[in-house]
């Protein structure tokens, strides 16, 4: 069926929704029914749909603002979040200010505009597209104010005001002229005086004072970033705001910061972190009592990549892998691993253009997943005339690499990152049997932590000193029988007079495959190696606790559910051994009928055993 007038009419009319830009639905009906000039861009729903460009967070949508401060020849860049009302219904404005070069006011003027950049398409500096200031600023609060001087008490200021623009009912929405003070207006001056809500005020380091003169500490140029109101943030508060900036802008600028930047977060100086754990100057290297403060650099590889797949234009992409200090690291703390160093972050690839971290994350295709990556760490440098090869997106949020790059990259390093991995598993192997080997066992400081809950005590009695004195010296023979390699005397005391249960091995073809006795108040479990006990159950499951810490795991990078519950599996059976020395202790003490009936239950047991387990 043709349509009629009014079907036309009806079809064409736009079904825009209640909230959408009353200027913008205006001018569309003018062109429907007048069949004026169309425009190339609405203004104002492009302004409005710009809100939703996406950032991965608040942090991501500043660092836009960061990145034009560094251009701008920025060496102190300060971030605001100014939390002000009650608990569950905060407001908080933001702020950015700088102290580059600032903007004249026709350059002022054209970077308010979408698209008005002075380095369009320069691959050389950060910022490309003349873009990243508005989308983050909008993606934070509908209203942007920008300030900039080139003298002192010269401000020029713009609004960009989503709300105002939706009104405009022209075909063309201009911009206006830059407005002329001598004045911050008190709500943006504030921001430098004032006290944050967050962090602590003796942990503020201000640009100023009440009492400052604060137009001559600005000085003679710079520019300031004004989000009155924001409504779009990742968190509520100030105090989160401000901790997930401070940890994820020491990372992604840790270049510029070690070259003189210095950036601020309500007042608190953010530290460079280097995941690589390289930089000499970096924050961990702080830590107190840390042991070795730098990883160790592997290799370097300079590796060509084309421009794009079918281009001969080629340009360098340079890669190095570190390994963290693993044989120091390995044994601190879990709260130092994970909370101070951060080594589980998970950050064990990190990309940077233009000494810009564009990524840190795990990459598979570069590392495999395994459980020993997070002791590792591989760094991409490459130029912005790859940014197509890299994925790179216009605000910079994350990678998305060509397989022709990844292959290139995998070809220079892939052998490599295998032989660093291999040492850290021989190392974490080494180090576990080392572990079950050495000292007290969990089993045997389980086992004597908890007798004193038993129902009937073994049979340690009351000593005098000189009574203690004898018994060490008994312990002292006992633990020379005992002792194991690589032990010295006095260790093998020591642990010997700490437990008061003992599990030793040896290998005895005749004997039953374990064997009980109570010396000096220590019942000593002997497992004999070379029943079929030993070879078929209690050494496999062993090997199993020291192997699946560095099988594969996920990718926090913690010793696997597997790992844990080999380990606790050895630490249930060695504490049945114990239970059964134990309990025949007690029962054969002062007995010698008892005694008897135990070994010969104890013959009979391990000889059907031995029977039904051999082959």
């Amino acid at each position: 069926m043709l349509d009629t007038p009014e079907t036309q009419t009806e079809t064409t009319a736009p079904s825009w929704a209640a909230d959408a830009p009353r200027g913008g639905k205006t001018v569309m009906n003018r062109i429907l029914k007048e069949n004026a000039t169309v425009p190339l861009f609405f203004a104002q729903t492009l302004i409005a749909s710009l809100r939703d460009v996406g950032y991965n967070n608040t942090t991501s949508a500043l660092c836009e603002h960061v990145d034009n401060a560094i251009e701008a020849g920025a060496k102190e860049i300060r971030i605001y979040f100014r939390q002000r009302g009650s608990k569950g219904s905060y407001e908080i404005d933001a702020a950015v200010y700088d102290n580059g070069r600032g903007m004249s006011p026709n350059v002022l003027k054209m970077a308010t505009s979408f698209g008005g950049s002075m380095r369009y398409g320069n691959r050389e500096a950060i910022g490309r597209f003349g873009m990243g200031m508005k989308t983050a600023a909008l993606s934070m609060s509908p209203v942007m104010e920008l300030y900039s001087w080139q003298e002192k008490s010269a401000f020029y200021k713009m609004t960009l005001d989503v709300e105002d623009i939706g009104k405009d009912r022209s075909n063309s929405v201009e911009l206006p002229d830059p407005t002329f003070s001598t004045e911050l207006p008190t709500e943006v001056a504030n921001f430098f005086t004032e006290t944050m809500v967050f962090p602590d005020k003796n942990e503020q380091e201000f640009l100023a004072t009440h009492d400052d003169d604060l137009n001559e500490i600005l000085g003679a140029s710079g520019t300031i970033v004004f989000l009155p109101n924001c409504d779009r943030l990742s968190y509520a508060k100030a105090q989160t705001l401000v901790d997930h900036a401070v940890k994820e802008m020491g990372r992604v600028y840790r270049r510029l910061l070690a070259g003189g930047v210095e950036l601020y977060v309500n007042n608190r100086k953010v530290e460079i972190f280097d995941p690589t754990y390289w930089m000499p100057n970096a924050r961990h290297t702080r830590i107190r009592d840390l042991p070795v403060t730098q990883s160790r650099l592997i290799d370097t590889k300079e590796v060509d990549v084309a421009v794009s797949e079918s281009s001969n234009e080629k340009a360098k992409v340079t890669v190095k892998l570190y390994a963290l200090p693993f044989e120091a690291w390995l044994g601190l703390p879990r709260k130092v691993q994970r909370n101070d160093l951060r080594v589980f972050d998970g950050l064990t690839v990190s990309i940077l253009r233009n000494d810009r971290e564009v990524y840190a994350g795990a990459m598979r295709e570069i590392v495999p997943k395994h459980s020993v990556a997070n002791w590792y760490r591989v760094q991409i440098d490459f130029p912005g005339i790859l940014d197509e090869a890299f994925g790179v997106a216009a605000n910079k949020q994350g990678v998305r690499l060509k397989g022709y790059v990844v292959e290139a990259i995998n070809a220079k390093i892939r052998d490599d990152v295998s032989a660093i991995a291999e040492e850290i598993k021989r190392f974490q192997s080494k180090q576990a049997a080392a572990k079950l080997e050495a000292g007290r066992s969990e089993a045997e400081c389980r086992a004597s932590d908890t007798d004193g809950f038993q129902m009937k005590p073994l049979n340690v009695e009351s000593l005098s000193p000189e009574e203690e004195k004898q018994r060490d010296e008994n312990l002292r023979g006992l633990a020379l029988t005992l002792k194991r390699e690589e032990e010295t005397d006095e260790q093998a005391f020591e642990r010997v007079k700490a437990s008061k249960y003992l599990i030793t091995f040896k290998y005895d073809e005749y004997w039953p495959f374990y064997h009980v006795e109570n010396h000096f108040g220590r019942v000593i479990m002997t497992i004999n190696t070379a029943h079929p006990f030993f070879s078929k159950l209690y050494e496999p499951l062993k090997k199993t606790t020291i192997t699946a810490a560095v099988e594969e795991t996920g990718e926090a990078g913690e010793v696997p559910a597997a790992a844990e519950g080999a380990d606790g599996l050895i630490v249930a059976l060695d504490l049945l051994l114990l239970s059964l020395a134990r309990t025949q202790s007690v029962l054969s003490h002062n007995n010698e009928d008892a005694r008897k009936l135990l070994d010969g239950f104890r013959k009979e047991w391990s000889d059907a055993y031995r029977v039904q387990m051999t082959d």
